[in-house]
């Protein structure tokens, strides 16, 4: 318990380090140059942990705060079933279209069937990533970044893996995804590839390194918010570094210093991410070579991006969902919310772009 205070104290000192906030660059008018129209808008409750949005088959997974756990049709902003588990949260939701899973701030796992909880298994740390659900089993990456399956039915614990070696991680959402037959979760600065039989590890592929003179500056942790492309996968190590890596072999593409505390998106083409001053900045996929910059949303607390057509997308701390050019981050029109800010990057849904902000508003926009 004292180390897992550490690693939340390590991410308070982070976040607090450095001078006041420069004001953020005035907008000006708004000049829609593609149509955007509000399709639908419906309220889950108070976000104050990482979120994550599951989609699966035009369904959104979401979950709020206080336990209220709901699967959102896309199209059209309706419930698909809505249920009040009435504990606190601290992680979710993960889901396959069958079952879902969210983590308690008292360390249960829970897991949900069609959304009836069905039953819950207490976990050995914290857990600020939620879970992901494949192949009838719940994975969980812990903060202590461990790693335990569980099978989705019973809740029968099949295994866990220790980790030991770096004495903080990042109190943020980290990375858990499957790419064929590997687990694939982030330790450190590193991607690691599981066996989901047993937690064995197949390979590893560092895209950042940890450097610095005290344990606070040689933080290095994978965040949550991964760019997949068949079996590469790309991700931010925080405030450190952009990488790729090849999923099939376990070998690193290519890694680029870039500062930032938010997941990436992109295409064959790109990759995309907002660093921590708000710069936008593309990679070319295949080399990672700075396509452009732009600076245009500076200081205003940006989420990951989302690339969908030819727009990039993201939200800010205002509650405002910016369309941006793909081609060089200029601006193609903006959208408000609720005045609370953007909790997790956009989402498509179908032909739908879906934001959920702090307020628990969960907003439905459809390009034209």
């Amino acid at each position: 318990m004292r180390r897992l205070g550490m690693l939340l104290l390590a991410a308070m000192l982070v976040a607090c380090a450095g001078p006041e906030r420069p004001k953020p660059r005035d907008l000006g008018p708004n000049t829609a140059l593609i149509g955007i129209r509000s399709a639908w808008t419906s309220n889950v409750g108070d976000i104050d942990f990482p979120l994550n949005i599951q989609v699966v088959d035009n369904v959104l997974y979401v979950a709020s705060s206080d336990g209220v756990v709901v699967a959102i049709d896309g199209r059209t902003g309706g419930d698909v079933w809505r249920v009040a588990l009435k504990v606190a949260l601290s992680a979710g939701v993960g889901a396959d279209g069958r079952y879902a899973a969210v983590v308690s701030r008292d360390n249960e796992l829970i897991a949900l069937n069609a959304g009836r909880e069905i039953w819950r298994q207490r976990l050995h740390a914290v857990t600020q990533t939620a879970p992901l659900v494949a192949g009838d089993r719940i994975f969980v990456l812990s903060a202590d970044r461990s790693v335990s399956a569980f099978d989705a039915a019973s809740g029968r614990k099949l295994w866990q893996q220790q980790r030991s070696g770096d004495a903080l991680v990042l109190a943020q959402a980290g990375v858990i995804t499957a790419v064929g037959d590997t687990l694939v979760v982030g330790q450190g600065g590193r991607l690691v590839g599981l066996n989901p039989q047993n937690g064995n590890a197949r390979w590893e592929a560092t895209i950042a390194s940890s450097r610095g003179t005290n344990e606070v500056e040689r933080l290095v942790d994978l965040v949550s918010g991964i760019s997949r492309v068949g079996d590469q996968l790309c991700t931010r190590a925080f405030q450190s570094a952009v990488g790729c890596a090849d999923a099939s072999k376990g070998s690193v593409i290519w890694s680029k210093s870039a500062s930032g505390a938010t997941g990436v998106h992109g295409d064959d083409t790109v990759v995309l991410g907002a660093e921590s001053d708000g710069k936008i900045r593309a990679w070319r996929r295949a080399d990672g070579e700075q396509l452009w910059i732009s600076d245009r949303l500076r200081y205003r607390s940006l989420t990951a991006p989302l690339l969908v057509g030819r727009a990039v997308v993201l939200g800010d701390e205002s509650g405002t969902l910016h369309f941006l050019s793909r081609q060089d981050g200029e601006p193609l029109n903006r959208m408000t919310t609720d005045g609370s800010a953007v909790v997790y990057g956009p989402v498509l849904v179908g032909q739908t772009v879906v934001a959920v902000t702090k307020r628990g508003g969960i907003f439905g926009f459809k390009p034209e």
